[in-house]
């Protein structure tokens, strides 16, 4: 039933997101009704993994149905939702279609890769190439941080500086302009090698170090700061972390080595 709740907040997904019209207001609406719905579904599919683990009760029957939903709900209904998110960006439509079927496809690549790769390990904790899920996420994440600067926008928020409308206006059209591009990137991360942690394994089977209870509690109070936008920025950083991890090793050595660690002589 988990899964199948899965397949239903896709379609669900993909319902609102074909109501969108003219109508600007109503469309953010149902856009961000959309995403949330991409991850209610992301909760389905986590409780379902969870869940038949738990109890033992793991089938070749489920782990295909589980893929089949994935593909409605994280291939197919993000795709139609940044399709109907951009459809007033600079670029063509066709150029809009195009990135939409390559993400679909990407994501039934990743999930076919996974279905025959998932025995190779045993623990779960990492994957190969970003989720389907996550990628999802990301897509998900720009209506939902549309509303955040809609709110800032607000025509009723006298005390608002011209300057700071001026930036937030700006905002709003970044997202707009920069999710196809950012789309493409994450299609892309989908059917790469990159190591990718399985989030939900490693919270639950590992014991949390001191580091990373304080970025668990530095994210906790950024998101009561920022709001909406955390999701926006967790999302990203979870799926370019990853590819840009090979740069930030490549410069952190040299910077050690600029300032070796001071040693004392033995007393």
């Amino acid at each position: 039933m988990l899964t199948l709740g899965n397949a239903f907040c896709g379609f669900a997904a993909i319902t609102y997101a074909a109501q969108v019209g003219p109508d600007t207001q109503m469309s953010e609406m149902l856009l961000r009704t959309a995403a949330l719905y991409i991850f209610a579904g992301m909760v389905f599919d986590a409780l379902d993994g969870a869940v038949a683990r738990w109890t033992n009760q793991q089938s070749e029957f489920g782990a295909q149905l589980d893929s089949l939903c994935d593909v409605v709900t994280f291939g197919v209904a993000p795709a139609f939702l940044m399709r109907q998110f951009c459809a007033d960006s600079i670029f063509h439509t066709r150029i809009i279609w195009g990135i939409a079927a390559l993400y679909v496809m990407c994501a039934i690549l990743r999930l076919a890769r996974f279905n025959t790769d998932i025995e190779r390990d045993d623990s779960h904790s990492w994957f190969a190439g970003l989720p389907s899920p996550a990628a999802a996420a990301v897509v998900a994440s720009f209506p939902i941080a549309m509303n955040a600067v809609r709110r800032w926008l607000d025509p009723d928020k006298a005390n608002l500086l011209e300057s700071a409308r001026q930036v937030t206006g700006w905002l709003n059209t970044a997202l707009i302009q920069s999710l196809p591009l950012v789309t493409l990137a994450i299609a892309c991360l989908m059917v790469t090698q990159l190591r990718y942690p399985h989030v939900m394994n490693q919270l639950i089977s590992r014991r949390r170090s001191r580091i990373q209870l304080i970025q668990i509690v530095f994210t906790v109070v950024i998101a009561f700061v920022v709001g909406e936008m955390i999701v926006l920025l967790a999302c990203c950083w979870f799926a370019f972390a990853a590819p840009l991890r090979p740069l930030w090793q490549r410069w952190t050595p040299r910077s050690a080595l600029r300032h070796p660690p001071t040693r004392f002589p033995p007393s």
